[in-house]
């Protein structure tokens, strides 16, 4: 059962408006992403708008949401509570929304961090949330052109945008980020593909 106008609607009151529009464009890029790479176009749609659906709540709040989910702050070891929508929202999606789909719930898990042996869903909601339309920082166009070619060029490309942003700004590195980095360049270098 499709609920994506319920969840647009519930976005809509949670979130800034720049926030809901971006939310908007990052379902529409999953969902042609998924069109492209064979995911299933649904949950990719689902997964986007749903993404940062605790990003502009309270840190207390996304605690909350996380310790009834079982997670541990402590255990997942974020170096930066900007992070912690993708596990709060999650959790939300799991224990208020009601959405059991562990592919949708994952792809909204790692939509930030990434991380290592991401699922096809995982890899299209990340890439969606670096390239919609909405985005505009420097070599958006780059990323967009290496999403055209494959996702694991855009992600590579990505993280390393990230992680030497993250690095040159002297701002911790989530250990998933260097992980989730680490996988696809080695699945290149075995494949023996052009990077």
């Amino acid at each position: 059962m499709n609920n994506n106008d319920e969840f647009i609607s519930i976005i809509k009151e949670r979130l800034s408006e720049k926030r809901f529009r971006h939310s908007l464009n990052v379902a529409d890029c999953a969902r042609t992403l998924a069109k492209k790479y064979g995911a299933d176009e649904e949950k990719a749609y689902t997964a986007g708008i749903l993404h940062d659906i605790m990003k502009e709540e309270t840190i207390d709040i996304q605690r909350k949401y996380m310790a009834e989910n079982g997670e541990s702050i402590r255990e997942i070891k974020f170096p930066n509570p900007l992070v912690y929508h993708q596990v709060s929202g999650a959790a939300y999606c799991r224990l208020v929304l009601g959405i059991d789909d562990e592919d949708i719930l994952s792809a909204i898990r790692y939509h930030t961090t990434g991380r290592r042996g991401m699922a096809l869903l995982e890899k299209v909601v990340y890439t969606a949330d670096f390239i919609s339309a909405d985005r505009c920082y420097p070599d958006v166009d780059i990323m967009r052109n290496k999403a055209e070619e494959s996702l694991e060029k855009a992600m590579l490309y990505s993280l390393r945008y990230t992680i030497s942003d993250l690095s040159n700004r002297e701002k911790a590195i989530h250990i998933d980020t260097v992980e989730c980095y680490n996988d696809i360049l080695e699945n290149f270098k075995e494949k023996d593909l052009n990077i």
